[in-house]
């Protein structure tokens, strides 16, 4: 089959180079046998290229076992994928087979891999070099044949950095490596998937479809899209529901975007799995961006009280942040005078001329990304009375990063 044969076969929706690209690469390397990586933010639809893979081999007739291993507890993950005797923990009333040993024969699929404990990292190396296992509980080597499909949204090279994957079942797992595009690079797309979704939900819901106007399309490509075309499909139905005019306009469809700004965020959210900029684990991508857009509003009112006392003193102000760079400017033309103005240094609590040189105002801005982070987790768990699987969700991120946060922060709950 060709990609547009694939694309049109498995309901994938856009004509970006990135995204045939890694459609290309599934289909080349389904009847191979190799070990396949999938690499891609949450929501970008990493779900779909493990089929292509297993339904394009050899082994399309054998079972397909989808495991996230995100949502999987530490404490019984090698159990759920190892299989475990009788006896062999407390609840062991009987001998269980394990994933691997299901698909035996067969694919499956690892998604989330990137939250696997180092301990069960070390028996699915064992399992991948020599197809070799053991279950929980038994000391009886067991034989399996499986292809390993498996996905994240983690940046290996940083979670390699930080002794939180090992080297050797990276290299293992990542033969052949296929990324997927966040949606914010796929712009050329955003209104072919709004305009499927639509009709979808029309048809769905027995309704006339919407239609957005030129503006509106405007404000969805200019958006961020943090949940990829997970969100934009979640919005495409709210709106399909809510709205009774069937004509979308701009100010409308602003109602649905949360935080939106016209402008791109700063690349300081992008993994260089993913692009350039600074690194962030994938699962805490999300609470940093709930933090910075907090941040933003805050320091934008700082600014304005600065630039307001700056006014006050005198009229040609410059400010700068701890950096020396300029925040912002404001100029006036004070030809009638020849005295230097003052200049003012601005920190947390105090105001103080400092002689006659070039005014200048400098704000010290100190964000602590991580009090942030811990007063938006305390406030999640109180919200939903210390319900950690809900809080997860409120956050957007896996339970299991949460239960980590937690004890990282000694938090109470």
């Amino acid at each position: 089959m060709n990609i547009q044969d694939i694309k049109q076969k498995y309901g994938i929706i856009g004509n970006n180079a990135m995204l045939e690209r890694a459609v290309d690469i599934a289909r080349q390397v389904a009847p191979t046998d190799l070990n396949v990586v999938i690499n891609g933010e949450s929501g970008t639809g990493k779900e779909i290229f493990p089929q292509i893979i297993h339904q394009h081999s050899a082994r399309k007739h054998g079972p397909y076992i989808a495991v996230n291993c995100g949502a999987i507890p530490e404490g019984t993950i090698d159990s759920e994928l190892f299989g475990h005797e009788k006896g062999a923990f407390t609840g062991a009333t009987e001998t269980r087979k394990g994933y691997f040993e299901v698909a035996n024969g067969g694919t499956i699929f690892l998604d989330e891999v990137g939250e696997l404990p180092l301990a069960t990292q070390a028996r699915l190396l064992r399992v991948l070099e020599s197809g070799e296992y053991m279950k929980v509980g038994s000391s009886k080597v067991q034989k399996t044949d499986v292809r390993v499909v498996a996905a994240t949204n983690i940046n290996f090279y940083q979670a390699l950095e930080r002794e939180k994957f090992r080297a050797d079942l990276y290299y293992r797992l990542n033969t052949v490596p296929i990324y997927l595009p966040p949606l914010r690079e796929r712009k050329e797309d955003i209104h072919l998937l709004f305009r499927k979704f639509a009709s979808d939900f029309a048809a769905k819901y027995r309704m006339p479809v919407i239609r957005l106007s030129a503006d509106a399309e405007q404000v969805l490509v200019n958006y961020y899209w943090p949940g990829n075309v997970r969100q934009l499909k979640n919005i495409a139905e709210q709106v399909s529901i809510i709205e009774k005019n069937r004509e979308i306009s701009e100010d409308t469809m602003l109602k649905y975007l949360p935080q939106y700004n016209s402008s791109n965020v700063p690349s300081v959210l992008k993994s260089e799995g993913y692009g350039s900029g600074p690194v962030f684990e994938s699962n805490d991508r999300e609470i940093i961006f709930k933090v910075l857009r907090d941040y933003r509003g805050e320091i934008n009112e700082l600014k304005k009280m600065v630039y307001d006392l700056a006014s006050a003193v005198s009229g040609k102000s410059t400010v700068i942040n701890a950096e020396g760079e300029p925040v912002f400017n404001r100029i006036y033309q004070e030809s009638h005078s020849h005295t230097p103005p003052a200049t003012l240094s601005v920190q947390p609590g105090k105001l103080q001329p400092m002689g006659n040189s070039p005014q200048v105002i400098e704000v010290e801005e100190t964000l602590s990304l991580q009090d942030k982070e811990i007063d938006m987790i305390k406030k999640a768990l109180r919200k939903y009375k210390g319900k950690r699987k809900s809080a997860a969700k409120e956050l957007g991120i896996s339970e299991r990063t949460l239960y980590r946060k937690i004890n990282e922060y000694a938090i109470e709950d």
